[in-house]
């Protein structure tokens, strides 16, 4: 991440930007809309997308290799790239679905309803999930950002792990088995055991000086212990990137 490429995208953004070394080395407009979110590049040079009202594949070369549209009345705000045929996404609506898609031939292998408060409950379906992973066990990691908890399932959606904390707008399973977990209203992030246990913590407040972040949003743990986190898009008016070791 660090070495070779940043991926620049954000909240009332219609422009993505590849950048190497500090310069822009390649651009992709989707033309007006609303809310970048979670942005893959592959290892066959592909970038995976996800633009509120539809997910994306596209080739450095700007060809469109699949597109997959939001439901009517839902949001996609989470796409995970599975392989090189397959991707994670989840639907918020009523309920929200988590759906495992084979791009190649436009199938859906796995589709399940997740929890979510109802409207009447305050809930909305722009605020269900901004991040849900697919770990490397094969579990599911959904961060419940209006409902207070990081909860981990198994393949038949059985709970297997939860944590409470009180806005999460992403979660990353680490290598050591730790979770990352970023509390967007708390504006911190911290790394939390397998028993819940706190074993790194970065507040915003401990920021220096004359640094203006826009809130706590997505978080990368970087091969050399460092984590990478990266405000909200602030309606367009740009975004922050800041490595913390």
């Amino acid at each position: 991440f660090r070495r070779v490429l940043f991926r620049s995208i954000g909240e009332g953004c219609n422009t993505m930007f590849l950048v190497r070394d500090g310069r822009i080395i390649w651009t992709y407009s989707t033309g007006k809309g609303w809310e970048f979110d979670d942005i893959w590049l592959l290892s066959n040079g592909n970038i995976v997308f996800s633009r509120m009202s539809y997910a994306e594949e596209v080739t450095p070369q700007k060809r469109v290799v699949w597109h997959f549209d939001a439901s009517k009345g839902t949001e996609i705000h989470t796409v995970q790239p599975i392989g090189l045929d397959k991707v994670l996404l989840v639907e918020n609506g009523l309920p929200p679905k988590l759906i495992v898609l084979n791009t190649t031939n436009g199938l859906v292998e796995v589709e399940h309803d997740l929890p979510a408060p109802s409207l009447t409950d305050r809930g909305t379906v722009h605020g269900q999930f901004r991040r849900m992973r697919m770990t490397a066990k094969g579990t599911f990691l959904a961060p419940f950002l209006e409902m207070g908890k990081v909860v981990e399932y198994d393949r038949n959606f059985n709970e297997i792990w939860s944590y409470a904390i009180r806005s999460p707008w992403a979660a990353i399973r680490l290598h050591n088995g730790n979770t990352l977990i970023t509390d967007e209203k708390d504006e911190l992030t911290r790394e939390v055991n397998p028993k819940g246990e706190t074993v790194w913590e970065f507040k915003l407040s401990e920021l220096p000086p004359g640094i203006v972040f826009h809130g706590s949003q997505s978080c990368v743990r970087l091969a050399n212990g460092n984590t990478v986190l990266c405000s909200r898009g602030d309606s367009g008016k740009g975004c922050q990137l800041v490595e913390i070791t």
